[in-house]
């Protein structure tokens, strides 16, 4: 049996208006080592942001409501958490003509393995201490995230979400 842990363990948000993305995504990520809160909408999740110590927010786009975009706008307009990396999900194409407030793009069907990656790279970026006993990889998986502003936004083959 190969080991699928995290480099990293990080205290993530997830925002998602279906409960099914939310447990499907929440299940992965917690298997995988990591500390998720859940909340179903834009104001749930604005108060867990504010109570938590959250370090990387994953949040679906289409909500009704305040949608992910406005939901990364709103924070990273508060000091103490605009340097928040976030993820913003969405079964259709990358949102345009928007400030961009997020730190990457995933359209859905999204791989689990390229949302942890993801996660790990941003999380070992901000807290080096936390980074794997193993370097290479925290490295590579650092150095992805580090390329030109496009390189952000990869090519998702279709597959089961998560």
């Amino acid at each position: 049996m190969t080991d699928t842990t995290s480099e990293t363990v990080a205290n993530v948000l997830l925002v998602d208006d279906d409960a099914e993305n939310l447990w499907s995504l929440q299940l992965a990520l917690e298997s995988d080592g990591h500390h998720v809160s859940v909340a179903g909408d834009a104001s749930c999740a604005l108060d867990i942001l504010r109570r938590e110590a959250i370090q990387l927010m994953i949040t679906d786009y289409e909500m009704p409501g305040i949608d992910g975009a406005e939901l990364c706008r709103l924070v990273h307009e508060q000091p103490a958490l605009c340097g928040l990396p976030i993820v913003l999900l969405s079964a259709a194409a990358e949102p345009l003509g928007l400030p961009q407030s997020w730190t990457r793009f995933f359209r859905k069907p999204a791989r689990i393995r390229d949302l942890t990656a993801t996660l790990d790279a941003h999380v070992a970026i901000r807290q080096p201490a936390t980074r794997s006993p193993h370097p290479k990889a925290s490295v590579r998986a650092v150095l992805r995230c580090q390329n030109l502003p496009a390189s952000r936004w990869i090519r998702v083959e279709a597959g089961c979400w998560p």
